[in-house]
């Protein structure tokens, strides 16, 4: 069936009530890498045999966020929709979305149907309310929908409690009939249709339990916490494992790089000179690809579980006087696994923080290339215990960068959160699926990009052409006391920051570094300029007039925060 013969419905709701888990559980399948609507990430169609669900971001009425335009819009353009509202809040979500979605042909869903205890005369509820609303009411817990058998049957999945929620609401199946029943030309018209409003009133407000993130003092310093585990974990490997894989892994490629010198001259060093790929290549296996999937698996989990929302509200208080909201800072973390998703994903932002938020990921968020190639370059000279200092240096000239550039509302704007969410175990598909994701990103991008670097670097090293630039760039170097040949890193890393890992070549003589040189230059290469396609998502996210003076401002803030440590550090130490 081709996409033209499914017919499309359209999930809206407001954020974490269940729409991804609902739409991955009833299709059994990854989304579609394709624009809808226009919108690129934001959002994502799953498919059936005979269906496209779409799967739009979380409306959010309480702030002015590209997100929530961008669902509205796909509710402006559809035809039949699925009202996904959960029943720990259901009046509320109801009262507030059915006026949006009014006239549509559609149902509506009704997720954390797990939350309810009196399951009998919720239903009963449950009843009452689709009588009033003429269309189906389906009451589900999203997270437990298993992926439909080859036969037509569901398996489901029993919660933490042991109940098994198949015999109490509605599955996969039902939930299916229900939206083909009300989708495609043969579907009835007659009661099909959303009501601006419901008479029916449930009563059921469930607020999660207080924790720790709700504390006003232990609050902030958790989650802050909670945001730096990624960050340690991905250390304690470089320290406890890549440390001593790396030199295993150099010396089992010792005999393919004296190989290499029996190949003609241009050959050879693209392979195995300083630069070359058996050289450099194995620092990506090594080092980024572990990273990649520790900061993956994080914020999968941090997600699933409801750990994003709490952590967000806690360090609101704190963000906001330098410019950022909690919202803010989750998104600056996520920029710790890839820049590019994490620009995209500001479009949640607020508009008067967005740009500021989007200059924080571009100065200071390691991506998980930057960051395996700066513990890879403090690993070859023996000073790992430099990461340390380097992430304090980084955070503390980020934080003062972001309150230096922030606009005046940015520093005084409310945090939106519409609930408090529920805490509970990830559960381990919902985090492949983000793991997955960067591991796909990581084979189609990561590999092929570095892999040019390294070639690139190494013909020009052997024309002689880093030689010359390193005459030219030596007084530019000497501003920071840096050796000339510690430009190479800095020029590629504002194309791919994996670039950094340059430094640990014999050639860029790094190893011969103080412990403040070495600090200095791995800092400059990972803050100068942000990477070539991060500027390029930016662009296309924003616009090139804006990435024009953020580029220019990033590198003037750099140069500034470089000196100061280069001969601040020397006077101290």
């Amino acid at each position: 069936m081709t996409d033209t013969d499914r017919e499309r419905v359209v999930l809206i709701g407001k954020e974490s009530v269940g729409k991804s888990a609902l739409a991955a559980g009833l299709t059994g399948a990854a989304p579609a890498d394709e624009n809808v609507g226009g919108s690129t990430v934001s959002s994502e169609v799953y498919r059936t045999d005979d269906l496209e669900i779409v799967d739009t971001p979380g409306i959010t009425l309480e702030a002015d966020t590209e997100t929530t335009r961008e669902a509205l819009d796909s509710l402006e353009r559809a035809e039949t929709v699925v009202l996904v509202v959960p029943a720990t809040d259901l009046d509320r979500d109801l009262d507030d979305l059915l006026p949006l979605v009014e006239g549509r042909v559609g149902a509506v869903v009704v997720t954390h149907w797990d939350r309810i205890e009196a399951v009998d005369e919720a239903r009963g509820v449950i009843a009452d309310l689709e009588s009033d609303l003429a269309v189906p009411v389906m009451p589900v817990d999203a997270r437990a929908l298993d992926r439909v058998a080859a036969d037509g049957g569901i398996r489901t999945e029993t919660d933490g409690r042991g109940i098994d929620y198949s015999a109490l609401a509605a599955d996969g199946r039902d939930v299916l009939a229900a939206i083909r029943h009300t989708s495609g030309p043969s579907a009835p018209s007659a009661g099909s249709e959303l009501p601006g409003e419901t008479g029916v009133r449930t009563g059921w407000q469930l607020e999660p339990p207080a924790r720790i993130f709700e504390r006003s003092i232990l609050g902030p310093v958790v989650s802050a916490l909670v945001l730096l585990a990624p960050a340690a974990v991905a250390v304690w490997f470089a320290n406890t494992v890549a440390g001593e894989l790396d030199p295993l892994v150099g010396a089992a490629l010792e005999p393919a790089i004296a190989w290499t010198e029996t190949l003609p001259g241009p050959l050879a060093a693209a392979l195995g000179g300083s630069y070359g790929l058996l050289s450099m290549g194995p620092f990506l296996f090594v080092w980024a690809l572990p990273t990649m999937l520790i900061f993956a698996l994080f914020m999968g989990a941090y997600s699933a579980s409801g750990l994003t929302m709490r952590v967000t509200t806690a360090l609101h208080p704190v963000m906001r006087r330098v410019g950022l909201t909690g919202r803010d800072l989750v998104r600056v973390v996520m920029g710790f696994g890839c820049n590019v998703p994490a620009v995209t994903s500001t479009r949640g932002c607020s508009d008067c923080t967005r740009c500021t938020t989007i200059s924080a990921i571009s100065f200071g968020s390691a991506c998980s290339y930057q960051f395996p190639a700066t513990l890879a370059v403090f690993a070859a000279v023996g000073m790992p215990w430099l990461v340390g200092p380097y992430l304090f240096v980084l955070v503390a000239t980020t934080l003062l960068y972001v309150r230096l550039i922030a606009p005046l509302e940015a520093r005084t704007t409310a945090l939106a959160v519409d609930r408090r969410t529920f805490l509970e175990w990830p559960r381990p598909r919902a985090i492949w699926r983000e793991a997955r994701r960067s591991l796909e990103g990581f084979v189609t991008t990561a590999l092929p990009v570095f892999a040019v670097i390294c070639v690139a670097a190494a013909l020009l090293e052997y024309l002689g052409a880093l030689e010359r630039l390193g005459v030219v760039l030596e007084p530019a170097m000497a501003l920071f006391a840096l050796p000339a040949e510690t430009a190479l890193p800095v020029v590629f890393a504002a194309i791919r920051k994996d670039g950094i890992a340059l430094l640990t070549s014999e050639s860029a003589g790094v190893a011969a570094l103080s412990p403040v040189d070495v600090l200095v230059a791995v800092y400059l290469a990972g803050v100068l300029l942000p990477c070539l396609v991060t500027a390029i998502t930016v662009a296309r996210e924003v616009s090139t007039r804006f990435v024009a003076t953020m580029l220019a401002r990033q590198a003037v803030a750099a140069i500034g925060f470089a000196l100061v440590i280069a001969w601040g550090g020397r006077l101290l130490f």
